[in-house]
């Protein structure tokens, strides 16, 4: 490290940030920095002691509150993930993800957005309950990205009839999400959201920051949902497989009539042909009046 002094702005923030963004050593800041010098030493070129702390103490202060804000900001964002796991579990988790991923935001709304994938990249974190955690995250995932993703224009249905079906092509909400999930990860919050305003019809979820230090059994089913927004809220609406298929069809830029006769070429007789084309009728004028699909881009 060199000895010259601080000379700037840009090199005092740079300093800075490098201290205060470095991962702590069991609930510390660590003594050693980099390139093997003491932090103390670090420290003293750019903060200047008090009568009650050394510049390393100083410094510590900043790199702690740093951390656990970034801590506590993923134990809001995934109740269920933290509950499951119980706390010890889900912060050491959280802080090797953040030592991977750490955050290159000004917000910190996406900061765990690559925790699925984690999770997946060293199962050994969450073993025996790596699926279970898989899921979780990923629909606590999809929860925060129908909270905070954009919203265009809405497809109004007049706009369909100046088309034919085979030129058709649907785009859908950046803040919709299909989830094909092995366990009943949506059950488990609701119930135990339950005592937080959430309605059993519509699934609404009306509070994120709530914690959960009760964990209890999540059933093995395999489960399709939607996660989305309508009037500033967030849903969890299920789906069967027919109905996801059809729309994950249509995210993969599929025509509108490429996803459908691709779902009625796998019914082997014309009696059930005749209903799935029944039933997707009824389908997209639901999807239609809850404004999953908006205008193209030019």
């Amino acid at each position: 490290m060199s000895d010259e002094p601080v000379k700037s702005l840009y090199q005092l923030q740079s300093l800075m940030a490098a201290a205060v963004m470095r991962p702590l050593d069991d609930e510390s800041m660590q003594k050693t920095w980099l390139d093997g010098s003491h932090t103390s030493e670090y420290a003293s070129k750019f903060i200047k002691p008090n009568q009650r702390l050394n510049s390393f103490e100083r410094l510590e202060i900043y790199n702690k509150q740093y951390w656990y804000r970034l801590l506590e900001s993923l134990q809001d964002d995934f109740p269920g993930l933290n509950s499951l796991l119980g706390h010890k579990r889900f912060e050491k988790l959280s802080v090797a993800y953040l030592a991977r991923y750490p955050s290159r935001s000004y917000t910190l709304n996406y900061l765990g957005n690559k925790l699925a994938s984690f999770i997946e990249q060293e199962p050994n974190l969450t073993a025996p309950d790596s699926e279970l955690a898989f899921d979780m995250a990923s629909f606590e995932c999809a929860e925060i990205k129908a909270l905070d993703a954009q919203a265009k224009p809405t497809l109004k249905a007049a706009s369909l009839c100046q088309n034919v079906p085979a030129e058709i092509v649907l785009q859908t909400q950046p803040y919709l999400s299909l989830l094909e999930l092995r366990y009943a990860v949506d059950s488990f919050l609701l119930k135990l959201n339950k005592a937080h305003h959430k309605t059993t019809e519509s699934n609404a979820i009306t509070n994120r920051t709530v914690r959960f230090s009760k964990s209890s059994s999540v059933r093995k089913h395999r489960t399709f949902v939607a996660v989305h927004r309508l009037n500033n809220t967030v849903y969890i609406k299920r789906l069967d497989k027919d109905q996801y298929c059809l729309l994950k069809s249509l995210m993969e830029n599929k025509t509108l009539a490429e996803a459908c006769n691709l779902l009625i070429s796998k019914k082997r007789n014309i009696q059930n042909q005749e209903k799935l084309a029944l039933k997707i009728k009824k389908c997209f004028t639901t999807w239609m009046e809850l404004g999953w699909f908006c205008q193209s881009d030019p």
